[in-house]
């Protein structure tokens, strides 16, 4: 052979579409990274530098923002503030440079716990009852299946607002208004026909021989559930945790109505956050920050889960 020919296969990329694809890919995620890098810069901004304009990119930095957020601050005459004792931290020393006294915590941490408990334990509640549904409806003849799928499906589609007067007039008689255990049942009303649908086309692709060769191995079907089905189904069922914990998340309009104060999440406390003269930037920016972080955690350290999950069943066997 006086050469070599070496065949392309048609599925293939070629080496120019490789390079517009990553082209395409980076610029989308610099596009999409830059209002959180933004966010993040403005929470170690001064209040004057972050309103300032045209917009300083670079400024000098402080965390007077972390301070106002995690405290609540008021204004003293010179003559009192003159009798103080010296500044016992950082943040008291910043609240002095602006005439100004810490008079206690805010009430961030509280409202930040509150989304932690109420967005987990929705999630929790979702996968638990949304996996039993869909596996029910995978497995079993279910009288109007169709039906019922698309009616659990079409609870999605309302809007918040469309029923929210219903609800709070319903939670104001049952006493469940303001209460975390109100907002874990409500967001896990919403989130288990988006968990039953996922999870049925993942239990769809599982097997029934493994399931039934388990049961003649003298397993009952709930066993078999638990031993052969469930590992089987853990990818998907992590990708339907990370969408419900989103949701779930970042909710707002429900938090709105049907909290003030011991249920209150961080969505709705955040925008309120206000500072002298208005509203302080630097502070609802570093919440923000802060809001980011467990929503990121939980996705990065469970991202090989989501990213199987999301193309468990795209090829056939």
């Amino acid at each position: 052979m006086t050469g070599l020919v070496s065949a392309h296969s048609v599925v293939d990329p070629s080496p120019q579409v490789k390079r517009i694809a990553a082209f395409v890919v980076i610029g989308y995620a610099l596009i999409t990274l830059v209002p959180l890098l933004w966010i993040v810069m403005t929470g170690f901004k001064s209040p004057s530098d972050a309103i300032a304009y045209p917009p300083k990119i670079v400024a000098e930095p402080t965390v007077e923002g972390y301070c106002n957020l995690f405290t609540t601050r008021t204004r003293q005459a010179p003559e009192y503030m003159a009798k103080l004792p010296p500044a016992a931290g950082m943040c008291d020393r910043i609240s002095r440079e602006r005439n100004m006294v810490i008079a206690g915590p805010s009430n961030y941490i509280p409202r930040y716990v509150n989304s932690l408990v109420i967005a987990f334990g929705s999630t929790a509640l979702s996968i638990v009852l949304g996996t039993l549904a869909a596996y029910a409806f995978s497995r079993f003849k279910v009288p109007l299946k169709d039906d019922l799928l698309f009616f659990i499906l079409s609870t999605r589609m309302m809007p918040p607002i469309a029923v929210a007067i219903p609800i709070y007039l319903m939670y104001r008689e049952l006493g469940l208004s303001d209460t975390k255990l109100g907002m874990i049942l409500l967001y896990t009303s919403v989130n288990i026909s988006l968990a039953v649908w996922l999870l049925k086309g993942f239990m769809d692709e599982i097997p029934r021989e493994y399931e039934e060769a388990a049961m003649v191995d003298g397993y009952t079907r709930l066993q078999a559930f638990f031993k052969v089905v469930l590992p089987q189904a853990t990818t998907g069922i992590v990708a339907t945790a990370i969408f419900c914990l989103i949701f779930a998340w970042n909710e707002y309009a429900f938090a709105v109505l049907l909290t003030s104060g011991t249920a209150q999440t961080a969505p709705p406390f955040i925008p309120i956050i206000i500072g002298e003269g208005g509203q302080d930037w630097p502070a609802v920016a570093a919440g923000t920050t802060l809001f980011l972080i467990p929503i990121v955690v939980f996705t990065v350290v469970l991202r090989k889960h989501l990213l199987r999950g999301i193309t468990f069943g795209a090829v056939r066997k």
